[in-house]
């Protein structure tokens, strides 16, 4: 499924006043962190998904991590803005912030539905008994057996979508993408959903989901440690950044120590062993490898048990080079190979006065702490 370019396009320029509150719904807090922020890590850490978008209202751009692309006067016409905005891609995930809580499964099934189609959605069959409404009386019973309830995200092949929606008449409004597509003439698929992606519209919603996420949540927390020899010839990678110097980290891959102390850290929550338990040192595929990848491998992970990263602690040590420089530039990565918010990296750095093998300029140190929620 991720040899294919996948994009999720998150709405968020709703106003989503029937949920009350001072800000628009997407952005109201659940556990601590908007809704919107919620979809958007849980797309981030998926393997198979390279890039998110969010669209969200003129303004509102600060308000969101990531890339953002500025929505329309109707739900339709963000979509809209915000596929023009991707620019290219061959599949896209069109999801509604208002449903904070996405299953991994749910991705995983959507993408494999569109071997067969050009769309597909999740959907719950119809559990309740329905029927028409006459004001106070209850008039004649629906048929539910052929009914279901549709929910996002919805997946397409992204050139149809996008040719669908610039087809579609203007002045005239659809309920969802799978509308819009259909009316393209192409089939869509219908997956098994899941009642976590129920949408939140109403005071009571946010209640609800905040009681789904936190009834069996457990705070976790974790460290990894990593060290590599400093050597002529070879590039220095702390972070994920390239950093100018006279000698360079000596490892299987890129010797990244800070990218690799994160990640034993993160595997560590979930008792999920090591970094060479995942990328073998005697593996010669990882020979040179970029350790963003192992870092994503594992919040993958983590994503999988529908938990998700709290905060991201780093202590770089080493007497040179040094580290202040190049500060932000390694939290700015974290954060985007992690789809964390900036302020949920600490990057710190410490030299040893001297002592010890760090002392010497012999290698580089690194520790990290994580918490996540599981």
């Amino acid at each position: 499924m991720g040899s294919m370019d996948t994009v999720a396009l998150i709405v968020a320029a709703g106003q989503g006043a029937r949920a009350g509150g001072d800000v628009p719904k997407q952005f109201q807090l659940l556990a601590g962190q908007p809704l919107v922020e919620h979809a958007r890590r849980a797309f981030a850490a998926h393997p198979a998904i390279a890039r998110v978008v969010t669209v969200v209202a003129a303004g509102q751009e600060a308000l969101v991590a990531g890339e953002t692309v500025v929505g329309g006067a109707t739900r339709r016409e963000s979509v809209r803005n915000g596929l023009e905005g991707i620019g290219a891609a061959d599949r896209v995930l069109i999801h509604d912030a208002a449903r904070p809580l996405i299953p991994a499964g749910i991705v995983d099934r959507l993408l494999i539905a569109l071997d067969g189609a050009k769309g597909a959605v999740p959907a719950l069959p119809v559990a309740d008994t329905l029927a028409r409404g006459g004001g106070a009386m209850l008039l004649d019973t629906v048929d539910r057996s052929a009914l279901v309830r549709v929910q996002t995200p919805q997946a397409f092949d992204f050139a149809a979508i996008l040719a669908a929606h610039r087809a579609w008449p203007d002045g005239e409004e659809a309920t969802d993408e799978a509308q819009i597509l259909r009316r393209a003439g192409h089939d869509v698929a219908v997956v098994p959903g899941d009642p976590l992606l129920d949408k939140i519209t109403y005071p009571g919603d946010l209640a609800l989901a905040e009681a789904r996420l936190g009834a069996g949540m457990r705070v976790r927390t974790a460290m990894g440690f990593d060290v590599h020899r400093l050597v002529e010839g070879e590039e220095l990678w702390l972070g994920g950044i390239l950093i100018p110097h006279d000698k360079g980290l000596s490892g299987h891959s890129d010797a990244d120590v800070a990218l690799h102390a994160i990640t034993d850290a993160v595997l560590g929550t979930i008792a999920a062993g090591d970094i060479g338990t995942h990328f073998p040192p005697s593996d010669p595929q990882w020979r040179g490898a970029e350790s963003g990848q192992f870092l994503r491998h594992a919040a993958s992970l983590v994503a999988a048990k529908d938990g998700f990263i709290d905060f991201v602690d780093l202590t770089i040590i080493c007497e040179a080079p040094k580290i202040g420089p190049w500060r932000e530039a390694i939290r700015g990565r974290v954060a985007d190979l992690l789809g964390l918010a900036l302020d949920q990296i600490s990057v710190k750095a410490t030299t040893t006065e001297g002592l010890g093998f760090t002392g010497r300029g012999e290698g580089i140190a690194a520790q990290a702490i994580v918490t996540v929620r599981l």
